[in-house]
């Protein structure tokens, strides 16, 4: 695709398949997650729907109380084709969404990385309908080419069998190209893994680090710059940046962050995501048009 316009309007997350005429269009499920359509295709990428963690950590010095309610009830949610999970982190594969998605569902597939498949199917994903993804290695689900690329939660980590514990996944549509990069900080090679597949729209945190969440077991994130840097590095179409506004102790304040993109007068296209929009790709007026954004 050679020139596209990334809008926003105002939408609920859909309960069922959304007839659209974009090339593709994402709505965000609060923290790290997102639903996407395609023609043909509806996925779910790293979707917490649940209270799972808060009751976890309750009386913990992190409790994990929502700030955010969930956008739609995960067995509202129907027509999926495929969910995927980047890693093991409970607010990336939550037991309080799974099940409920598999038994709304009963033809969806999942996808999770290879060192978290007998964790996914505790949480609730059926063995059947397991796909286990490695680095590098493409997998065709219901009509999406998928490449999983290894992502550093803070760093590369592998298991026991040389399996990446964090993923990110350059999904690959008939009418355009994303990466959810799952969690992840910037490492040497991610550029270059990048560039080789054209994305068109990229799904990227932007929470941050520091040393506080760091003793506490919560590891970080790109910050906003990193992120910024990294979509011009890769020649990323657009960017919609996430994972915040879920935990009051692993968040951004959003207005400063607008601020600063706003500054950084970046050729790449930068939201910030809201609950309630439907962020749509389209194809630009004329195909020799540069990428560019817009809002409606």
């Amino acid at each position: 695709m050679t020139g596209f316009r990334l809008i926003s309007s105002r939408e609920v997350v859909p309960l069922q398949r959304h007839d659209t005429r974009s090339l593709l269009s994402v709505w965000w499920l609060g923290q790290a997650g997102f639903l996407v359509e395609a023609p043909g295709v509806r996925l779910i990428i790293d979707a917490y729907l649940s209270d799972t963690l808060a009751v976890k950590y309750k009386g913990k010095p992190f409790p994990h109380v929502r700030m955010m309610p969930p956008p739609v009830e995960p067995y509202a949610l129907k027509d999926v084709d495929v969910v995927l999970a980047t890693h093991g982190h409970t607010d990336h594969l939550d037991p309080g969404t799974l099940g409920p998605l598999a038994m709304t569902n009963p033809a969806c597939e999942f996808v999770v990385p290879a060192a978290h498949a007998a964790l996914a199917v505790s949480r609730g994903v059926p063995p059947e309908r397991l796909f286990e993804a490695s680095a590098f290695s493409t997998l065709d689900v219901a009509g999406v080419r998928v490449h999983p690329l290894p992502s550093a939660h803070e760093e590369l980590s592998v298991d026991t069998k040389g399996e990446y514990l964090f993923l990110g996944y350059v999904l690959e549509f008939p009418s355009a190209v994303i990466y959810h990069s799952g969690d992840c900080v910037p490492y040497p090679e991610l550029v270059s893994h990048l560039r080789r597949h054209a994305i068109d729209l990229a799904l990227l945190p932007v929470n941050g680090r520091d040393t506080r969440r760091a003793q506490e077991g919560v590891p970080g994130n790109f910050t906003l710059e990193e992120a910024s840097s990294l979509a011009r590095a890769s020649a990323v179409g657009a960017v919609i940046g996430h994972h915040f506004g879920m935990f009051d102790f692993n968040t951004i304040d959003v207005a400063v962050a607008r601020g600063r993109l706003s500054q950084e007068g970046s050729a790449t296209t930068f939201l910030l995501a809201e609950a309630g929009l439907r962020y749509d790709l389209r194809p630009s007026r004329r195909r020799d048009a540069p990428r560019s954004g817009a809002r409606s």
